[in-house]
């Protein structure tokens, strides 16, 4: 493959447009950087990012000529996948979904979306889905990212805007309370924000491991995994028995305390040291050390939200974060760390179950008479809520369940719980669909794959984990043969007899609608334009005019309730839904390491990334490593009641003796997500990652289990 410049920039202006401006393809961050016309990287000045980059950022490039991207459509044959042309593959796909809707009912047909495309893909993703397929059979793997913090910070704040404060609001923090997240590995560009707090003595890091992050942290709280919950009511309790309950706000800006203490009264730090193992002590000094401070923040991340009672832990952070008076203040706050590049976003316009654009209710009167008007289509047309992700895929070839499915940016097949399950899922479809940019271990078992462009081959925007709408601008010509998202969608359409104009393919026009169909919701994005990002105009949602210069602070003046005030909401320590027994005495935990992303779809075939970190590891104290006749470097066993993984020991001497830990980038045997638990929080339907009962072996199944 050539990599060559977008030809808007192979003019007489050439020689001096020779960067274009852009954003990192990976997390929610979104880093600025330049790209140049052989596609070489450098960072630049972007407040997420202030210059620096990751080493995913420096290595994004090398997929974009990687020998693994696919160039042509693949079409099923005789049990293989084999070179196909466009029209022949859009012919096949839209001839079978019609087929199938015909003869089963148009909810036959699923779509599974990502947390990686961008607004105007995750917008039109849902368009299609409910227009041109009239499915109600729609989600994405967000759902398995930010949806327990999505949903408690609806109920607190009416509103979920994962931070609603520019992260360079960090800086000026004397006390940072940072649950459940790593960036110094998931993030590296992040953690120059914390380094304030650390100076002041004030970054507390609260995870099970003693992970890069915490290792920078004034206090470390090392809870057991799964009590997340119970620490945050401790943490309360010692707030309001030591007096330190910021009253005044608690009476002015907030209701519901009371029933909130009436649960945490029964939380008293000695007995939250025997749930946790944090000390009590400890628990009465973050207390102490939030109501000192002038300027705090309690973070959340991904080791609060990913639990079947997820909703409930980020609800008692803010709980906390609430009795200190930090939420709605300036230089203070309450926020999440969104972690897919475009997690905030790709939950704002449409592509989850539940979900209209600009973040409205699908099952509101009023949001389906709006966006219809703008779709022009009856709004009776609609179709109603369908399946949470994890729902949907478990349900896929059952017989009430979807027959087909089309999969855009995603790869359940390693990313999802349970995911021997999954795969057993997919093999059950009549037809399976894939969108991809390498064959994936999804698209591997697709019966037509469509090879569609990266982000350095496109415009679109993004929204990154402040809430900030960015252009991330193309920067070279894709590979001939390749198609954008947006134009599949469109093909598609029209082949299931929609007008052209219904959908169109060029980004620019996609987003003008998406304005369109946003304005008035939570999430309001009709005063951005692509003209005010090229200008550099620094817009974070809602932006409900032209002339609106955005909000980059929310809920200074009050919440999005309709009476003006935050909600505390009482929430109860029940554990996690899999405890630890004779069987499986050991706990295993799942996250990231810093040379991977997701799934690892694409970071496993950047060579750089893949000699640093070939394959999985666990990680495990060397005393329980002893007890299961392992050391370290040696091939482990790990098994729950669902699978078991084979990954190579490490032994990591601060490490809990009863917890584990996997990355979950890795395919085959190494997926972690075999382990896991796909127990779903009531309220989000997050399924519970974190933990799950698990026994460790060597890989010769000796007997010798820990």
């Amino acid at each position: 493959m050539t990599l060559t410049a977008d030809p808007a920039t192979t003019t007489a202006e050439a020689h001096v447009k020779t960067q274009v401006e852009t954003h990192c393809p990976y997390c929610a961050l979104q880093c600025g950087m330049t790209l140049g016309p052989a596609a070489e990287v450098a960072p630049r000045q972007f407040p997420t990012n202030a210059g620096g980059l990751c080493q995913k950022g420096w290595t994004s490039p090398a997929l974009l000529a990687s020998p693994a991207r696919l160039t042509t459509p693949l079409i099923r044959s005789g049990g293989e996948l084999r070179p196909a042309s466009w029209d022949d593959a859009l012919d096949l796909i839209a001839d079978r979904l019609t087929t199938l809707q015909r003869e089963h009912g148009k909810d036959s047909v699923a779509i599974f979306g990502g947390g990686g495309l961008t607004n105007e893909k995750s917008y039109l993703l849902g368009k299609f889905a409910r227009v041109a397929l009239g499915t109600s059979q729609i989600d994405y793997n967000g759902r398995f990212c930010m949806s327990s913090a999505a949903a408690a910070g609806m109920k607190a704040f009416g509103l979920d805007r994962g931070l609603p404060f520019p992260l360079t609001d960090l800086a000026g923090a004397d006390v940072i309370v940072l649950v459940g997240a790593n960036p110094a590995e998931t993030m590296p560009p992040f953690v120059q924000h914390l380094r304030g707090a650390a100076a002041k003595g004030g970054l507390v890091v609260v995870d099970p491991r003693r992970t890069p992050t915490a290792e920078q942290a004034n206090l470390h709280l090392a809870p057991a995994p799964g009590t997340d919950l119970a620490l945050a009511l401790g943490i309360l309790h010692a707030t309001v028995a030591d007096g330190l309950l910021d009253q005044a706000y608690v009476d002015g800006r907030t209701t519901g305390f009371g029933p909130a203490w009436r649960v945490a009264a029964a939380y008293w730090p000695e007995r939250v040291e025997r749930i946790t193992g944090v000390s009590a002590a400890d628990q009465r000094r973050v207390a102490a050390m939030l109501a000192r401070a002038d300027n705090a923040y309690v973070l959340t991340a991904r080791g609060a939200e990913q639990h079947a009672t997820g909703v409930d832990t980020v609800s008692a952070w803010i709980n906390l974060a609430l009795a200190h008076g930090l939420p709605g203040r300036a230089g203070s706050g309450y926020g999440c760390l969104t972690g897919q590049g475009n997690g905030q976003g790709g939950r704002e316009h449409g592509q989850k179950a539940d979900q209209l654009p600009g973040y409205r209710k699908i099952a509101d009167p009023a949001a389906r008479e709006h966006v219809a008007g703008v779709w022009g289509v009856p709004a009776e047309s609609l179709p109603g809520p369908g399946r949470s992700a994890y729902e949907l895929l478990d349900a896929l070839g059952t017989e009430d369940g979807p027959r087909a499915l089309l999969v855009f940016g995603s790869n359940v097949v390693v990313s999802a719980p349970r995911s021997a399950h999954v795969a057993d899922r997919l093999s059950e479809l009549d037809f399976l669909v894939t969108a991809d940019l390498v064959l994936s271990e999804t698209s591997a078992l697709a019966d037509v794959v469509l090879p569609v462009t990266q982000w350095a081959e496109e415009d679109g925007t993004m929204t990154n984990l402040e809430g900030r709408v960015l252009l991330r601008r193309k920067a070279i010509n894709p590979p001939e043969g390749v198609r954008t998202d947006l134009d599949v969608l469109a093909a598609l359409a029209v082949r299931l007899g929609q007008p052209p104009e219904r959908f169109p393919a060029d980004a620019e026009t996609v987003f003008t609608e998406l304005r369109a169909a946003s304005a008035g919701g939570p999430a309001d994005y009709s005063g951005v334009s692509y003209e005010r990002l090229r200008a550099g105009e620094a817009l974070y949602w809602p932006v409900p005019g032209t002339e609106h210069p955005g909000t980059p602070r929310l809920f200074l003046d009050s919440f999005a309730h309709p009476d003006g005030r935050a909600r505390f909401v009482p929430v109860e320590h029940t554990g996690p839904a899999e405890r630890p027994d004779t069987e499986f005495p050991l706990v295993a935990t799942t996250g990231r390491v810093l040379q991977h992303y997701q799934s690892g779809a694409q970071t496993r075939l950047v060579p750089e990334l893949a000699d640093a970190v070939p394959e999985a590891c666990v990680e495990v104290h060397p005393d329980t490593a002893e007890r299961a006749g392992l050391t370290d470097g040696d091939l482990a066993v790990v098994t729950s009641r669902r699978g078991e993984v084979t990954a190579r020991v490490r032994c990591v001497t601060s490490m809990r003796p009863e917890v584990v830990f996997l990355p979950f980038h890795f395919p085959g045997e190494q997926r972690a997500n075999l382990l896991t638990n796909p127990a779903l929080d009531p309220t989000s339907r997050m399924p519970e990652f974190k933990v799950c009962a698990v026994r460790l072996g060597p890989q010769s199944g000796k007997d010798g289990a820990a």
